[in-house]
């Protein structure tokens, strides 16, 4: 990708079914080092806004923290040949049971492209319709769908010991002054 970088080789020292873990050497000015990567199919992030201008979140278990935490509705990218707005879709279905009518592109963002590969893609999903909940997993089928204004979002800013990085960046992508 770089002139003065190469990767010459790639090892991978892990496979799981969220992401693998590659050992990649890499070539610069004579010398090579390696580093670990995180290599992830990317994922989507939903911003579900109701006709009350409420954001839907869901709470769930995360056992990297054992805690619970609240997060925007996502899912990673792990159907073949489908565009993150079909995942997007799929998982909004899935984790709060809606469909939407209004879809439109956020952005994108890296996670920590210091040690992942692992591209975000945020929606904004809105004109919303109950379908029923899917969810998938222990995790999905123990989380609770909450619906928050801006007030009760900042509130839960102040208050939760951890904030979910992808919601945070959702919200700071519609509201504009969410970190202030």
């Amino acid at each position: 990708m770089s002139d003065e970088f190469a990767i010459v080789h790639r090892e991978e020292i892990l496979s799981s079914y969220v992401f693998d873990v590659e050992r990649r050497t890499v070539s610069h000015e004579g010398d090579t080092f390696t580093r670990d990567v995180a290599v992830h199919p990317g994922a989507v992030a939903i911003l579900c806004r109701d006709g009350d201008d409420r954001i839907g979140l869901i709470r769930q278990y995360r056992a990297t923290l054992d805690a619970f935490l609240y997060e925007v509705p996502a899912g990673t990218c792990d159907v073949d040949d489908e565009e993150p707005l079909a995942t997007a879709q799929r998982e909004l279905r899935e984790e709060m049971g809606l469909e939407a009518d209004s879809w439109r592109l956020l952005g994108r963002f890296l996670n920590s492209p210091g040690w992942t590969n692992q591209v975000m893609t945020i929606f904004e999903a809105r004109l919303l319709r109950s379908v029923g909940r899917r969810p998938e997993g222990p995790e999905e089928s123990a989380s609770t769908v909450h619906w928050l204004t801006r007030e009760e979002l900042r509130a839960l800013r102040d208050s939760e010991p951890f904030l979910d990085s992808t919601m945070t960046i959702a919200l700071h992508c519609l509201f504009g002054d969410f970190l202030d």
